[in-house]
């Protein structure tokens, strides 16, 4: 780790991360313990310290563990797959859905089935060492067909509970 003026470099197995700290906050290495210190408690110096620790934290969890967002695929005819680094999906458009990835961030497609059921759906990770660009790349491989309430056919994160309306009620007496 490499303290200098403003700035927090962190290398480690998984990749290097660099970000700048607010000005207003201080940071040093004291016996491999980072410490992050402030000059008053302010309310605005004490919100400060607390996102400066816990980005610091992050990159530092980030290149020595990684992150990972899991996203499920579900649906009749929605197929996903990577080709080169490139994301590839099929999500009922005319056309296929091609994302590139951002630097440090990689696709990972599994297929899989539903336990007790037969339908076939796609597990799509996305992994890197910098927590806001996984999260937001997953954010936007979802935006792209969110998962609809009546089916629940669409993107979804795993462990995402989807709420089911009913569907259209028949016609009485017709």
């Amino acid at each position: 780790m490499e303290i200098a003026d403003d700035r927090v470099s962190v290398k480690g197995p998984k990749g290097e991360l660099t970000r700048t700290v607010p000005a207003a906050m201080q940071v040093a290495m004291q016996d491999g313990v980072v410490r992050v210190t402030r000059p008053s408690d302010a309310k605005r110096h004490k919100s400060l310290h607390g996102l400066t620790r816990t980005l610091i934290a992050n990159m530092v969890k980030g290149v020595s563990d990684g992150y990972e967002k899991i996203l499920e695929l579900r649906g009749v005819g929605y197929r996903a797959e990577v080709k080169g680094k490139t994301l590839t999906l099929a999500l009922g458009y005319s056309h296929p859905v091609e994302v590139e990835p951002p630097p440090g961030v990689e696709f990972i497609v599994e297929p899989g089935t539903l336990p007790g059921s037969t339908e076939r759906y796609f597990v799509i990770r996305v992994r890197g060492c910098d927590k806001q660009a996984v999260g937001q790349q997953a954010a936007m491989i979802r935006k792209w067909r969110s998962p609809e309430p009546y089916k629940g056919k669409g993107l979804r994160y795993r462990g995402e509970q989807v709420r089911k309306k009913a569907g259209k009620a028949g016609k009485v007496g017709g």
